[in-house]
């Protein structure tokens, strides 16, 4: 096929010998399968911010590290230099991502490296040899359900413990290979620790899998794993090989609003107490 404009660097400096196909193109990227070192890989290419339908959203960004603080702050003041960073720490986020869900043991596509906001990894292939389809592509036996759900189960809280949480996940960015499910798709990949919003959106990445799977085997809409796992995650007794039961006991406890008021009332005696001498030094003046 014709070379895409933006993978003609990567074929002229070498870094890709041929484009055979155009696989997919989303809201995020355009993916071609090419063959690059003698192997076929993916060449992911990331679409610009502009022609973008997925909106860099500060729930998604907020507790990423930058360690360049004249960065951070052109970032922050939203300047156009800081708006290009952003850009690039968007991009850099799936494969800084990549490299560290697979150290951990996460079946995520391998990645070979990243150059010109082209991503280039391993290309993920079915038991026929075959592209593999995604999980909203195919139609799975119960037994199939419980195995890739119990897989899925397993790499969210490898992620979880390798600090990442995918904040998209669902039947839509899972493959299915040949040795089972492959996460995809980690430009919006959450900092558990720094992030508000990390709970809630760990709980609605397991619900999307608990959803989908519970299709095929109606007993696994009866799981919790969700706040099972997240509630390990808080108490620092999550680890990889953690055995999970899938079930969460919730608190019913009502709560005592007396008791509340009276600790918010406790609270705003003390920080009165506190403020008192500067209010006496200012009476003095």
């Amino acid at each position: 096929m014709k070379i895409p404009k933006r993978l003609q660097p990567l074929v002229d400096d070498g870094l890709i010998d041929e484009v055979e196909s155009q696989l997919m193109s989303g809201k995020e990227a355009q993916v071609y399968v090419v063959r690059s070192g003698g192997e076929r890989r993916c060449a992911k290419v990331f679409k610009e911010a502009k022609q973008r339908s997925f909106k860099q959203a500060v729930q998604y960004q907020e507790g990423r590290k930058e360690r360049n603080s004249r960065r951070s702050r052109a970032m922050a003041k939203k300047t156009r230099y800081g708006q290009k960073e952003q850009e690039q720490a968007w991009l850099n986020s799936e494969v800084d991502a990549l490299y560290r869900l697979a150290a951990a043991d996460v079946r995520v596509p391998k990645p070979y490296g990243f150059v010109d906001g082209v991503l280039l990894m391993e290309i993920i292939m079915d038991a026929e040899g075959l592209t593999a389809p995604r999980l909203d592509d195919v139609t799975l036996t119960a037994e199939q359900a419980r195995t890739y759900y119990d897989k899925v189960i397993g790499d969210v809280v490898r992620m979880l413990c390798a600090g990442l949480i995918h904040g998209d996940l669902s039947e839509f960015n899972v493959l299915l290979a040949e040795e089972g499910p492959v996460i995809i798709d980690l430009p919006q990949a959450v900092d558990a620790a720094g992030n508000n919003s990390a709970e809630m959106m760990f709980e609605r990445d397991v619900d999307n899998m608990r959803r989908y799977f519970g299709r095929f085997a109606p007993e696994l809409l009866n799981t919790d794993y969700g706040k099972e796992i997240w509630s390990l995650y808080e108490g620092g007794e999550l680890y990889p090989d953690t055995q999970l039961t899938g079930c969460f006991e919730h608190d019913n406890t009502p709560a005592d609003v007396d008791e509340l008021m009276t600790v918010i009332d406790d609270v705003r005696e003390e920080e009165a107490q506190r403020q008192a001498p500067a209010w006496e030094d200012l009476d003095d003046r």
